[in-house]
């Protein structure tokens, strides 16, 4: 039986995993953010004023970036299995630059949706590509790796978020153009910090020089691995918080209950500094695969509490449905937190090696359709009213409990000693017939 998770020591608590490329590429993060941060909160009305767009034209123009969007996490992973990871995140960040930069040059229609989509694949492109580097430089403490970098782009997100407040209220066209070209300017910087970072070893290359299995071994594709693809329609599911936090609290305290509309920022305020204040400490808790696998009953049980709490909250006066609301956030940000680190730790563990970018690209689409399909459900449910939300509530443990019969024992394993960052046989591996790969070494010191 696995030991219970054992308080962190004080020295390792303050010591962020990867040595310096891990410390460089938490910092890129943090500026990224801080970026996106700032161009996120004005670009809707860059659109209307400085773009002179309907709010149906700018609806379809996001809805058609995202849905080219879907594309880049599997392309980014199956070329981070061939080239060096750092080269194609820098090469993704200098896109979403120029993307950026482009609508700046016109204010016609087809072609800000242009440049909108083709922003849109190296940006979901690059989420899956620093996941794949911090795997790889983090090693064994890729869990707690992670942790650290969701509270520092928390951190970075709210710092941009609260200077483009500053901006915007000065309200002038001049103003949001210069959001957009303080984010143009981000990507600029991280894309040579980037450049600056050492390769981390790649298992996809360990593999390919290991000798004559490799040529059976290269041949892995999530694409034919029946457990895996269901594992990332499961978390397709599972990733709705995002979407009930940021679209279904602010409808339903505007529409269905006598909350004052005030509150719906201050939930997002809430849901920010529970990440920060949590999102470490909890990680001790999903630092092998087994313990991840664990996690998925208080991630259920989360969800159904936070659907109950919204269900409650349209039932009473002002003063209930705060405290109701307040309850419902608590809980859904408690299954976001959660679900964060068991999402990365099985999302890696269950990825051969020697496909593991091409692996995560597929799971990346997860998140990726859920921001297509995830307002259309949560719409949904604010529509239909409060039992909606239980009802949401109980499809979501549904999906907890169908992943975690999926990702069944023999899937999960020990954290490794040593850098090696692919997951041996898991049902993805027993079923197709692949045999275990050699594990790739550790990374250098503080490379």
């Amino acid at each position: 039986m696995e030991p219970a998770p054992s308080r962190v020591p004080t020295t390792r608590r303050f010591t962020v995993p990867g040595g310096r490329d891990g410390r460089r590429m938490l910092v890129i993060a943090v500026i990224d953010k801080v970026g996106t941060g700032l161009w996120a909160g004005a670009a809707t009305l860059y659109f209307i004023y400085a773009a002179h767009l309907s709010v149906t034209q700018i609806g379809v123009l996001m809805g058609l970036s995202g849905v080219l969007g879907i594309a880049g996490p599997p392309l980014a992973g199956r070329l981070a299995d061939r080239f060096p990871v750092t080269r194609i995140l820098v090469v993704a960040q200098l896109a979403r630059g120029a993307a950026l930069l482009a609508l700046l040059t016109t204010d016609d229609y087809a072609l800000l949706v242009l440049f909108s989509a083709l922003g849109a694949l190296p940006d979901r492109a690059s989420s899956v590509l620093t996941k794949l580097f911090a795997a790889r430089v983090a090693g064994p403490d890729r869990i707690r790796y992670q942790a650290i970098q969701r509270t520092a782009v928390n951190t970075g997100w709210a710092v941009g978020a609260a200077g483009a407040a500053a901006a915007l209220t000065v309200g002038t066209v001049t103003s949001y153009q210069a959001l957009l070209l303080a984010n143009v300017a981000s990507y600029v910087v991280i894309g040579v910090l980037t450049l600056r970072c050492a390769e981390p070893p790649a298992p996809s290359r360990v593999v390919a020089t290991a000798g004559p299995s490799a040529a059976r071994t290269g041949k892995a594709t999530p694409w034919r691995d029946r457990h895996y693809l269901a594992f990332t329609g499961s978390e397709t599911l599972l990733f709705l918080d995002d979407s009930i936090l940021q679209v279904g609290f602010p409808l339903w305290i505007a529409h269905a209950t006598d909350a004052p509309v005030g509150l719906a920022p201050l939930v997002l305020v809430l849901n920010s500094v529970l990440v920060i204040a949590l999102q470490v400490p909890l990680s001790r808790f999903a630092e092998t695969s087994a313990a991840a696998r664990r996690l998925l009953v208080p991630i259920g049980a989360a969800f159904l509490a936070g659907g109950v709490a919204l269900a409650a909250s349209a039932g009473g006066g002002p003063w209930f449905a705060t405290a109701a609301v307040l309850v419902a956030a608590v809980a859904f940000t408690l299954a976001e937190i959660l679900h964060s680190l068991a999402s990365w730790e099985l999302s890696v563990a269950l990825a051969p090696g020697e496909a593991q970018g091409a692996y995560l690209g597929v799971h990346g689409l997860a998140q990726s359709a859920q921001r297509s399909l995830g307002p259309v459900v949560v719409g949904a449910a604010v529509s239909a009213g409060p039992l909606a939300w239980p009802v949401l509530g109980a499809t979501l443990v549904a999906a907890c409990f169908a992943q975690h019969r999926l990702v069944g024992r023999s899937a999960v394993r020990p954290a490794p000693a040593t850098g090696d960052t692919s997951a041996p046989e898991g049902p993805s591996a027993v079923d197709s017939g692949r045999a275990p790969t050699a594990a790739p070494p550790p990374p250098a010191p503080g490379s």
